[in-house]
């Protein structure tokens, strides 16, 4: 049996009203030569049970005990076969032609270690929202991931396996095992990770036309998820200063006003006027120009939170529904 030409890794925990969307997603490629490797990371709901619904002999699955999303990659990625490995998160959907367009882009160029592209937002029942993440695609240095994160999200990149094995380490406490995204990171594990392979190991990133990935919004965060993303976030730029200390001296302070306002834009959406005004104060602060560079987004943020301070966040939710879906991005 010859291995297949990508590997698809596929986490499951806890997302029985999407998998089935996500696998279907899969399974509808129009580039066939790959394996579906689905991780059931110890979930309590009926995920495992439509996943065992689909019958096809690409499908693989391995079954542990919760690790989280990073140890659930680690886990897929240590069983693939191939020498690319495509990233899927179980509420997530893809384009019919993502991964034929990401092999021909891999290999076209052997020296590209991760592609990526575009994401279109669609809301919890999957409804296209008015809003596409459009990154950056060429000339991608550490400083664009560390301050943008071009990839946008866990569904966007396709890996070369070889170039990411650069980062790949022994597990601290499990020796045996292989990482490559580090699992003291329940969030900003994959940051962590695009920054390391940039900026410590010289990984060559490149976008590819088209928004070829559906990153699903779902709605019921709480605010206090907020304040841990931020704090993860911190945690991974720390990390980030010991082996790339040049990088986060030169581009920490703008890097953190650009997670500060995206997140004032999250705490807009939930009704947090407070909070929302506190981190897009902190985040002009440190990067000002930001409002001359994006102008757009600073300005509407701005404007969502004087609004909401002036109409109440109830009544400023219930007239600006657009742009609150468009502020989780």
């Amino acid at each position: 049996m010859t291995n297949p030409k990508i590997s698809v890794v596929m986490p499951v925990y806890n997302v029985q009203d999407y998998v089935a969307e996500a696998i279907q997603s899969v399974l509808a490629q129009t580039f066939t030569d790959f394996e579906l490797i689905i991780v059931d990371d110890g979930g309590q709901d009926g995920s495992m049970e439509i996943v065992h619904s689909f019958y096809d002999e690409r499908i693989r699955i391995i079954t542990q005990a919760n690790r989280g999303l990073a140890g659930a990659r680690n886990s897929g990625i240590a069983e693939a076969r191939a020498p690319y490995i495509a990233l899927l998160d179980s509420d997530d959907r893809w384009h019919p032609e993502k991964l034929r367009l990401h092999y021909v882009h891999l290999e076209a160029d052997k020296s590209i270690g991760v592609s990526f592209s575009g994401s279109r937002m669609i809301d919890k029942v999957g409804n296209e929202l008015a809003l596409a993440m459009r990154p950056k695609l060429t000339g991608i240095r550490p400083e664009d991931i560390l301050r943008r994160n071009p990839i946008g999200n866990g569904s966007a990149p396709v890996l070369r396996r070889s170039a990411i094995d650069a980062a790949m380490f022994a597990h601290p406490e499990e020796p045996w095992r292989k990482c490559w995204f580090d699992e003291n990171f329940r969030q900003s594990e994959d940051i962590d990770l695009w920054v390391r392979l940039s900026a410590a190991h010289g990984v060559r990133f490149e976008g590819i036309a088209g928004e070829l990935t559906e990153y699903r919004i779902v709605g019921g965060a709480l605010s206090a998820n907020i304040v841990k993303q931020y704090l993860s976030w911190t945690a991974m730029l720390d990390k980030a200063s010991r082996y790339a200390p040049e990088l986060v001296a030169r581009h920490g302070d703008a890097a953190r006003a650009y997670q500060l306002r995206y997140l004032a834009r999250r705490a807009i959406q939930l009704g947090n006027v407070e909070l929302a005004a506190d981190l897009f104060g902190k985040a002009v602060r440190l990067e000002p120009r930001m409002l001359l560079k994006e102008p757009g987004k600073s300005v509407t943020t701005a404007g969502a939170v004087v609004a909401a301070k002036v109409l109440g966040p109830e009544r400023f939710r219930a007239i600006s529904k657009c742009y609150l879906k468009e502020a989780a991005a």
